[in-house]
Order: structure tokens, then sequence, then C-alpha cells
């Protein structure tokens, strides 16, 4: 968080006028005052269109502008773009409620770049109005994960926040970790409403998911199938995904496959436990005990490690992941490459000509595995590099035959 230190010149007029310009405009193309903002507090917003980050982070900030202004909280926003033409620019601010930085004043949007030390985008530093005062450059972390409940915006409300989830984690339910106060529901993929009160005394998986991320599409079905094993056994277990896309559709096209409940898309609650959970990679699944407490930060490493077989270490206490462990050890023992390479009739692995290559060929040698995907950057970089390195040409060794 920077620190609360005046800006040199103080007052906005000092921060946001430059050489004979002292406005800002409205998409309209209205020029107002900086003399006569008003606002406690006024925020930078750093921006541009051609950025994905600041697609998704923009309407979550409208948002909570209009949601500020229509309660009569004294708060402004001012866009500097970072587009490189000017049809780009009206497109985008055509978008947006608030004011902005001329695009024609590009030693403006400049100057306040290097004023603020912008290094990347979206970007968005929170001012006191009055002084010119920075009350912090964590704005985009600060909207995202407490919305309208961090006005003003200060490091003395962001510690109030703070502490309130810290009291809420000493006082969890199952009702305060999905709930909100106009909404005691989930609901199925058929749009079904499930009382939360109905989750009381259960296992609940929290999952969080987002719609043809790749590590979580390879994740969901392996969650399913353990999530339908639990369910034949009797075991009292439930999942609610939580979705981070940001429209609708791309949840329903996600959804309509999970056989599990949901938080409703859309709803605050969804970002709101991305931070109150500290998520920090996918998948995440957060399990939550029969009490309502916290029982693991994430159980889908282990779900990745063992694959199916992880249902047997249900509910994942000390003791079952004992067994597991157990488990594993036993199997890596008996392990051949017979057992790793031959599924069924396919006994074989196949060269880059689409030749046949008998498993029982390989035994006795030392064989490499190597994992790897198409779209992953990555991938074909280490691919490319290593390939050359060892043979000359992409890809010289054998592949499997079969995806597992």
């Amino acid at each position: 968080m920077a620190a609360s230190s005046p800006t040199p010149g103080g007052g906005l007029g000092a921060i946001l006028a430059a050489g004979d310009r002292d406005y800002l405009v409205r998409n309209s193309g209205e020029q107002v005052k900086i003399s006569s903002i008003e606002g406690d507090t006024v925020a930078v917003y750093f921006s541009a269109s051609w950025c994905p980050p600041c697609q998704r982070f923009t309407p979550k900030l409208i948002e909570a502008y209009k949601e500020l202004t229509s309660h009569g909280k004294s708060f402004e926003v001012i866009f500097v773009s970072g587009d490189q033409d000017e049809e780009a620019f009206n497109a985008y601010f055509a978008k947006m409620p608030w004011l902005a930085v001329p695009f024609s004043d590009s030693e403006g949007r400049k100057s306040l770049d290097e004023r603020f030390e912008v290094n990347g985008i979206p970007h968005l530093v929170f001012l006191d109005a009055k002084t010119g005062e920075v009350l912090t450059d964590e704005g985009v972390e600060f909207v995202s994960e407490y919305g309208i409940e961090a006005y003003p915006f200060t490091a003395e409300r962001i510690d109030e926040l703070k502490e309130q989830e810290k009291a809420a984690k000493d006082n969890q339910t199952i009702h305060s970790v999905l709930g909100t106060p106009n909404r005691n529901y989930v609901i199925s993929n058929t749009g079904e409403k499930v009382p939360i009160v109905d989750l009381e005394g259960k296992y609940v998986g929290i999952c969080f998911v987002v719609n043809g991320y790749p590590p979580v599409v390879e994740f969901t079905p392996v969650l399913a199938k353990i999530y339908a094993k639990l369910k034949e056994v009797g075991e009292k277990f439930e999942v609610i995904a939580v979705s981070l896309d940001s429209d609708e559709e791309s949840f329903n096209n996600s959804f309509s496959s999970m056989p599990w409940l949901a938080i409703p898309q859309g709803d605050k609650m969804c970002q709101k436990l991305v931070s109150y959970f500290e998520l920090s990679d996918l998948p995440t699944l957060v399990l939550i005990g029969p009490d309502g407490k916290t029982l693991s930060s994430n159980i889908a490493d282990i779900i990745n490690e063992h694959g199916l077989d992880a249902w047997e270490g249900f509910p994942f206490n000390a003791e079952k992941l004992e067994i597991l462990a157990e488990k594993a050890k036993a199997k890596a023992a008996a392990q051949t490459l017979e057992s790793l390479l031959v599924t069924g009739d396919i006994d074989f692995v196949i060269g880059k000509d689409g030749a046949k290559v008998p498993v029982a060929e390989l035994v006795g040698k030392t064989v490499l595995l190597y994992f790897s995907a198409k779209w992953c950057g990555p991938c074909r970089a280490h691919s490319t590099t290593s390939s050359l390195a060892c043979h000359g040409s992409p890809f010289p060794w054998k592949t499997t035959g079969r995806r597992t």
C-alpha cells in the first residue's frame, strides 16, 4: 500500500490540470472544470480497451460507482486512457459514467502515469480530493475484494474490514459463508433454489470455477466422479460452485454439466469469497465441516495427486490421508511400465510418423513421460528447446496412443 503522503502541489487542480487545460470531459463531450469536482474521495483510473484485465475490472468499478453515488456518497472517478487511438478511447469511455482526462492531452496522461508510477493496468489510485493525498494505490484490489464496503478506501477502513473478516471466520457458519441478508439459498443447474439450511451437518466443498480455464476443466470431471462415489456410499457431502466468470452465459455453459449446486452468477458473495478464502490458485476446493468451520483451504491438490482414489481419503483428515498415502506407496511399488502405458487393448505407443511400438519393447529402458498441451505457451517453448537440444528437430520422441 502506498504511504499516505501529500501529493506535491496539493489539491486536484495541481494533479489533474496540465498546461492551459483546467477541465476534464464526459463521454458526451461536455467539459467539466476541475475546480467544480465535488467529492471527498477521487479515484484516478488507468485503463485501456485492449487490456483484458481492464475489461473484467471496469464493470465492477462502474457498479461500485453507481451504488456509491446513488447512496449520496461523495465520490468521483477520473479515467486516464492507455489506448493508442481516439476511436478506441471513445468506444471504451462511452461505457463509463464518470470523467476523463481528454484523449488529446497525451502529455497530461503521460504525466499522470509518471506521477503515480503506473507499471501495469488496470491501476486505481484513491486520493483525498481536498489535499491530493494518496489514500491508496491498491484500489483495484480493494474494489475487487470489498466493493463499496471499502468506501472511503482508506487504510483504516480496510483494516476494519480485515478485522470483520477475522471475526467472521472465528464465528463461521455455513450460512455466513454462503448466504447474504437477501439470499438464504443456493441453486441447482435447473434453477431450483435449495435452502442453505439443508447443508447444515454436511461436509461442503466450495469449488471456485472459471469456464474454459484448462486446469479447472481437467479437475471438474474427476471431482464429479468423486462426488458421485461419495453420494453412492452415503456420505453427507455437497459441493457448491463459486463462479468467477464475468458473464452469465459463461457460467451457464460450465454449470450445466455440473451435478452439484452453486451460488447464483453475479452474486457479490462470489467475489467476497475470493478474499475471504485468500484465493491464489485454481483449481481450489475449500472443505467446510459439518459444524460450518473450515477444515481445509484447498483439497484440490489431494484430488489432483490421487485422482478418483481420493474419495477413499474422505473427509481428508490426518488419519484418512495417512491411509491414502500408504495406498499410493503400495501402488507405486507395484508399478510397471505396462501398468502405466497399457490400457485395455492399447498396448503400444506411437511415433510421430504413426508407427506403433509395443510397450513391451520399452521394458528395461529409461523412459521419460512428458505431459504437455498445445494451448500451453511454456510447453511449446520447452518442447522446441528440449527437442532441438537433444535431436536437432522437434518432437522426435514417441507419444502415447491416447490421452489418460
